[in-house]
């Protein structure tokens, strides 16, 4: 199967679990949904996902400022660059900024064609690619509230997203930002932690800070738009570090 880059149809479908988070418990909204998946898909996702992942590092595809989902890297070594970039800037006697940007549920605005495009332009290809696409853009599932009571919705083709609670939901993810933090107009270091994005800005003087934060907030929110991924205002915010001597 693996070998000649067939995907079985089976694997192609999960069953929705909603977990509620917080809030309003009549708004689905609140809910996160958890992809059930067969057993065997587990074992078939667990050898994409070593091969993929063998891929990505040996070619050094990665970008160097993610920090999520990697064994390697962690919360501790994100908050620690962004805070040496924080004390650095202090030092100079810059003004300093941080823009930290939350998505919308970014695992379920994941565009098939844009993920698969990306992945393509990363090597990805033959029967590789073969057995990965029909597993990205050819999924199927259905919603579970009750086993008992017989809640459920009728299977349906998943339009755009990845699973939840699958082992390669996280690596497409990753995939899929990882050239976020290449925005040539930036000008300074985006920093990712699965999707949350965060960057520093420096200026010397008020005026060009104010027009800087601006601009780099407008390019990455373009970027998440072009990418249809949607910016949570609820949970973005930007923060200014000062001394107490400021």
């Amino acid at each position: 199967m693996l070998a000649q880059g067939i995907c079985l149809e089976r694997f192609k479908f999960s069953l929705i679990k909603p977990i509620y988070k917080s809030g309003d418990k009549s708004f689905p909204s609140n809910y996160r949904p958890i992809s059930l998946l067969p057993v065997l898909s587990k074992i078939f996702e667990k050898v994409i996902y070593k091969r993929l992942f063998d891929h990505l590092n040996s070619n050094v595809i990665l970008n160097e400022h993610q920090h999520g989902f990697r064994s390697e890297v962690s919360t501790e070594n994100a908050s620690y660059k962004l805070l040496i970039e924080i004390l650095t800037a202090l030092n100079n006697k810059q003004m300093v900024g941080g823009i930290f940007c939350d998505l919308h549920k970014a695992f379920d605005c994941i565009n098939h064609a844009v993920l698969l495009e990306k992945m393509k332009f990363y090597g990805v290809s033959g029967k590789f690619y073969n057995l990965v696409k029909p597993y990205v853009d050819g999924r199927y599932q259905k919603v579970i509230l009750s086993h008992n009571n017989g809640i459920e919705s009728t299977w349906d083709k998943i339009k755009q997203g990845v699973p939840q609670g699958s082992i390669l939901g996280h690596i497409f993810f990753v995939i899929y930002i990882n050239d976020l933090p290449n925005l040539a107009s930036i000008g300074t270091k985006i920093l990712l932690y699965a999707d949350d994005t965060s960057t520093i800005v420096t200026s010397p003087n008020l005026e060009n800070f104010e027009t800087k934060i601006d601009n780099i907030f407008g390019d990455i929110n373009n970027w998440f738009k072009v990418n249809q991924l949607i910016l949570n205002y609820n949970k973005t915010h930007y923060l200014q570090f000062n001394t107490k001597n400021s």
